[in-house]
Order: C-alpha cells, then sequence, then structure tokens
C-alpha cells in the first residue's frame, strides 16, 4: 500500500531471478523504502537463455575457478550484510518461465506480486528449486495467491512474452551491461550489487531531479 507519509521515488529496475547480485539489490532496494515511497518498474530480462529447462552446473557458465571463486567470496560478504545465508550456489535454472509469470503476476497487485517476487529468489538462492520447472513455479505461484488463471495463462498468452522482449529491447537501448542495473533518472544509474550507501545516494540525487 502507497505510504502517503513518505515521498514519492521512481526507479527502473532491470533483473533476472538467477541472478544473486539481483537478490541483493532486490534486498538494498527493499531497505530504500524507509525513506521513500518506492514505485518500481521491474524490467525482467534473461540473461541466460542458453540454460536448458533442467537447468545445469555452475561449471558450464564458462567462468575461471579463480574468477568464480572471486565472485562466491563477494557474494558472500554481500549476503552478510543484508543479513542472509545462501545455499551453495552449485547449479544454474532457465529463468525464462519465471520471469513470464513475475510478468503474469503484475496484474494480480502490488502485494502478490511481491510476494512471488521475493519468493522465486528464496526458492532459488536459498532452498535450491529449480525455478525452471513448471511444477515447482506453479506451487510457488498457488502459495503466494496467483490465481489460477493468470498461472496458466502466464506462459500461454504471448503478452507475456511480447513485454520479455520489450525489456530486452530496453536494456539494450539503455546501454544495461550488468544485473541488477538500476535506474533513478537517466544521471543516476546503479550498475551491479553496489554497497547501500551507493544505492541511498542514488535514490536521493534522482529523487531531487525527479523533483525538477
Amino acid at each position: 500500500m502507497p505510504d502517503t507519509n513518505k515521498p514519492v521515488l521512481l526507479a527502473t529496475v532491470f533483473s533476472d531471478y538467477i541472478c544473486p547480485f539481483c537478490y541483493i539489490g532486490d534486498l538494498r532496494m527493499d531497505r530504500l523504502r524507509e525513506h521513500y515511497d518506492l514505485k518500481i518498474n521491474w524490467c525482467m530480462i534473461e540473461i541466460h537463455p542458453e540454460t536448458p529447462v533442467e537447468g545445469k552446473p555452475v561449471t558450464a557458465l564458462g567462468y575461471s575457478n579463480e574468477r568464480w571463486q572471486q565472485m562466491l567470496d563477494n557474494l558472500s560478504g554481500l549476503a552478510a550484510e543484508e543479513g542472509i545465508r545462501l545455499r551453495e550456489h552449485d547449479f544454474t535454472a532457465n529463468s525464462h518461465k519465471a520471469l513470464l509469470l513475475a510478468e503474469a503476476a503484475k496484474a494480480a497487485g502490488h502485494d502478490i506480486f511481491y510476494a512471488l517476487h521475493r519468493r522465486l529468489f528464496t526458492a532459488f538462492f536459498e532452498d535450491g528449486m529449480n525455478i525452471g520447472d513448471t511444477t515447482v513455479l506453479t506451487g510457488l505461484a498457488t502459495d503466494c495467491g496467483v490465481p489460477e488463471e493468470l498461472i496458466r495463462n502466464a506462459w500461454s498468452d504471448p503478452q507475456y512474452e511480447q513485454k520479455l522482449q520489450a525489456s530486452l529491447a530496453a536494456a539494450g537501448k539503455n546501454e544495461v551491461r550488468a544485473t541488477p542495473t538500476v535506474f533513478f533518472s537517466e544521471q543516476h544509474r546503479l550498475d551491479g550489487a553496489l554497497p547501500y550507501a551507493r544505492f541511498l545516494e542514488a535514490a536521493r540525487a534522482g529523487y531531487i531531479e525527479q523533483q525538477q
């Protein structure tokens, strides 16, 4: 529900549910709600469309052992800052159906969308569930209160695929090279899961620009 005691802040976020840094970024965006009535345009983009539905080991992503360990160490520190515990990240999933489902869930309202939005992150990164699996996704969506018709239509109604394509085109137009990428304005953007202080600084600067 809108908080009329806080200033409205608009944001656009490019994100994918199989991106661990997007989960961290989502938590940091959520912390901004302490200061703002945050209105987010979620642009879902699929970062690894080549991943099969059954998923694949992270070793198949092509990172060197050294680079992968650096990423894990960084991720562990970020998770600790946000007070969450991530399971060992040993496989990746195909996120396409999860992204379609999230697009469909927007029509169910703020509370249901955000319940599913957060659950997709926790299901994958904390519970180790394959969010590329239709049965898994149906169960998660049902538990979050997404209407059965919306769940069914998510994977059959072409409007949701069109929305993903529109987000992908917007990512290209805005030169999005990392996930998450957050825009508070054209001049105030964040690329990646940066420190929370950077989120707050960009939010404040973006808010000022939005008022002009």
